[in-house]
């Protein structure tokens, strides 16, 4: 079986990686030129971190990332409310890791290259369109077709392959909330291992998390409500260098004493700004020999660090089902396990949005508890 997948994200390259070691084959195409370590933070949960481990890549991941060890939830002027253990701490079998996104897809492209060859992802490749019949598949490239058994597109939240599948799907879902997210160089707070979500008050809901993804290096995302939840204005922009002042607007007069707000923005190396948005949970993913994975199956708010985690435990579903059962049974198997669990972490990070105005350490306790059951953070993929 020959697998092409479109997207050398970490969704894609983890899915070759995982469909390699269960002995299928598997090639990518990637419509970026080149492709380097950009981006920001993010954090791997630990049924994530457990499949990289089951690829080999444990030791590494470790080397790249920072543990974290709590959540700490506090008020804007930095009164601690309650605080979560998490990974190894929280009674997890695997750490949590927030790592620089852009490292974590060099580690991944560098494990691809090693193990499947130096020609394994074809970058400067573009998929405009698929065709397929009983036999094969066939990508469009470049005005050239690659045929494959099976395409699986884990091109992003502008997916090609799912406006082909699922046309005319209409915008992205706003949850009016914009978002800013930078790297900052500054030393380590709360012992180096701790994710800070401030919370603020007044007329626009405002939400500050801050976590290391290094010994000196700090990720921060700043949230504030600034309209009605509805569809994305067709408007909108992507991934814009954002503006201090627009941040600072809103929390620059928050004292939260172990982090320096003011300092922590304006001393951002890079500043990206962008919408908060989703889509409702389809009623199937692929048709014949095509399926999605990651967000071009299932985007969803980035709340929970459960978006990388997510394409991860995708890949590994896709993997176990297609070795055990073939087409097209597989692919079938994987898309029924995994849209019932992603349309679950769909629904309970809407509703972990809708509660981001609680307060008291009860409210506090009972969301994240009722977060960490629904995402089956705790959960091994089920193996055929």
């Amino acid at each position: 079986m020959r697998v092409l997948i479109a997207g050398a994200g970490i969704a894609g390259l983890t899915t070759a990686l995982t469909l390699h070691a269960a002995g299928i084959g598997a090639a990518l195409i990637e419509g970026s030129r080149e492709l380097r370590p950009l981006g920001v933070g993010i954090n791997v949960l630990p049924h994530a971190v457990r499949e990289l481990t089951d690829l080999g890549l444990g030791d590494d991941l470790a080397r790249i990332g920072v543990a974290i060890s709590e959540n700490v939830y506090c008020d804007q002027s930095g009164t601690t409310l309650f605080t979560k253990k998490r990974g190894l701490p929280g009674g997890y079998d695997r750490p949590q890791y927030a790592v620089h996104r852009g490292q974590l897809q060099m580690l991944l492209l560098s494990a691809v290259r090693e193990r499947l060859g130096p020609h394994a992802v074809r970058t400067g490749a573009r998929l405009t369109g698929f065709t397929q019949d009983a036999d094969t598949v066939r990508a469009r490239v470049g005005g050239t077709d690659i045929a494959a058994d099976v395409l699986i597109g884990a091109d992003g939240l502008h997916s090609a392959v799912r406006a082909q599948l699922h046309p005319g799907q209409g915008p992205l879902a706003w949850s009016g909330v914009q978002m800013w997210r930078g790297v900052t160089e500054a030393g380590p707070f709360l012992g180096g291992s701790s994710m800070v979500i401030a919370r603020g008050e007044g007329s626009e809901p405002s939400e500050l998390v801050a976590y290391p993804i290094g010994p000196n290096l700090i990720n921060w995302v700043a949230q504030v409500q600034v309209a009605e939840p509805g569809p994305l204005p067709g408007d909108a922009n992507w991934n814009l260098p954002g503006r201090p002042e627009d941040i600072l607007r809103h929390i620059g007069h928050w004292d939260l004493g172990l982090l320096d707000v003011p300092s922590l923005i304006t001393n951002s190396s890079m500043i990206l700004e962008y919408p908060m948005v989703d889509r409702d949970p389809l009623p199937s993913w692929g048709t014949g020999r095509v399926t999605l994975l990651g967000d071009a199956a299932h985007p969803m708010y980035p709340l929970g660090a459960n978006g990388a985690s997510q394409a991860i435990v995708d890949a590994r579903v896709l993997a176990d089902e297609l070795a055990a059962a073939g087409l097209p049974h597989g692919l079938a198997a994987y898309e029924k396990a995994r849209r019932e669990a992603t349309a679950a972490v769909i629904a309970v990070n809407r509703e972990m949005r809708r509660g981001a105005d609680a307060r008291t350490p009860a409210e506090l306790a009972r969301i994240t508890e009722d977060y960490r059951r629904a995402t089956g953070a705790d959960r091994r993929p089920r193996r055929p």
